[in-house]
């Protein structure tokens, strides 16, 4: 029991780790790495995709060393992983569509989750921008989630 609330702690914990990152991160310091994300560029690989490869590590450690010493930190590689699935599922092919599954739908979550995510993208620079979680939606975009902006 113990190792499943190290799990469902962790993933919760890593979308306040996301949105740390991804606002004083990603619109920050690597900047260059996300400007990418937001100015979009020819082809199918960004250079934002190398944050996939930095969220990794931290979970190959857990992994490594929870294998190792036999104790908690594998499940919170476990924790690490499995939000960096629903991250991927999320942002990637529900969000920016680079695989064409979720073209349509009409649950309120995925259209509350896009209508945020597209503010967000409006602003085209690593300044003044908002929504910088992912799976938390702000309650603002449930309330209207059909309407353009």
């Amino acid at each position: 029991m113990f190792n499943l609330f190290v799990v469902l702690f962790t993933f919760i914990a890593m979308e306040f780790v996301a949105w740390f990152t991804h606002k004083f991160v990603m619109h920050g310091l690597l900047w260059y790495l996300h400007k990418d994300h937001h100015q979009v560029e020819p082809g199918f690989f960004e250079k934002n995709d190398a944050f996939f490869l930095i969220f990794a590590i931290p979970s190959a450690y857990c992994y490594i060393t929870g294998s190792i010493y036999q104790d908690f930190r594998f499940y919170i590689g476990i924790g690490i992983s499995l939000y960096g699935l629903a991250y991927f599922i999320v942002h990637e092919i529900i969000i920016h569509q680079r695989f064409k599954y979720f073209t349509h739908s009409n649950n309120r979550y995925i259209k509350a989750i896009r209508r945020a995510h597209k503010i967000h993208h409006k602003h085209l620079q690593k300044e003044q921008g908002e929504n910088f979680g992912m799976l938390i939606v702000p309650m603002k975009y449930w309330k209207n989630p059909n309407s353009s902006n």
